[in-house]
């Protein structure tokens, strides 16, 4: 891995995966940090920016997604609709609000803005899933080559955030991507089909993900969730 612009190496961060103090949330430092297996966190809104990197780290696997009975049932149904890049900002303020998350949420203010950024620029994506015309669900991340590290999930409506991560992951699949971060496990994330690795082993897929000539592909969108359809229909 080719050393950092901003940050030291994550070999170097504290037994809680604390890597570094301060700084920005610009574009470049954000980039450096991705591809070097740092992510912002911060714990008070008011206090400087803190960047992680915990070790062990949990990644989706591409191939691993936990789909219940249940929930395949009401994609086949046709219940949901899923879109990409469609309502970012919603998306956003979802991911703080939602399930009592206002007021008590890391997505602060100026975390929100630094990922509109992002996503104006190209880097950041969300999919959002819609019910009756009303959004329901979504979820959002960063893509820097090969990886694409999910941020947050949220839903108004039951299962909303699983299915935004079913056509997110069907589509990561289409496009060649090879590594779906999501941070740190917990249950939910574990009963979705996420596991632990050392921060080592995370950072030695980093490394070469990063590098791949992958792209978002917004204009692929249908084909994913046509995918999608057919998928649940062999499932049932």
């Amino acid at each position: 891995m080719p050393p950092s612009t901003y940050f030291p190496s994550p070999a170097a961060a504290t037994p809680d995966g604390l890597v570094a103090i301060g700084g920005d949330l610009c574009p470049p430092r954000l980039l450096d940090a991705y591809g070097q297996g740092i992510f912002p966190w911060p714990l008070e809104p008011a206090e400087p920016m803190l960047w992680w990197s915990p070790d062990p780290r949990a990644i989706l696997p591409l191939d691993g997604l936990h789909v219940s009975r249940r929930l395949r049932r009401r994609i086949r149904a046709g219940e949901f609709q899923a879109t990409c890049n469609q309502a970012f900002a919603h998306v956003l303020a979802g991911c703080a609000t939602a399930q009592q998350r206002a007021g008590a949420t890391w997505l602060t203010a100026e975390m929100q803005e630094a990922y509109q950024h992002m996503h104006t620029l190209g880097h950041a994506h969300s999919v959002e899933v819609w019910h009756d015309g009303q959004l329901a669900g979504g979820t959002y991340g960063l893509a820097l080559g090969g990886l694409f590290a999910a941020e947050s999930m949220f839903y108004y409506r039951r299962d909303a955030s699983k299915v935004a991560l079913y056509y997110l992951v069907q589509h990561l699949r289409l496009q060649g991507y090879v590594l779906l971060d999501v941070q740190q496990w917990t249950p939910h994330t574990g009963r979705l089909g996420a596991i632990e690795i050392p921060r080592s082993a995370y950072l030695q897929r980093v490394a070469p993900a990063v590098e791949l000539p992958v792209r978002f592909g917004q204009e692929s969108w249908n084909d994913s969730v046509n995918a999608c359809a057919r998928s649940a229909r062999k499932s049932s």
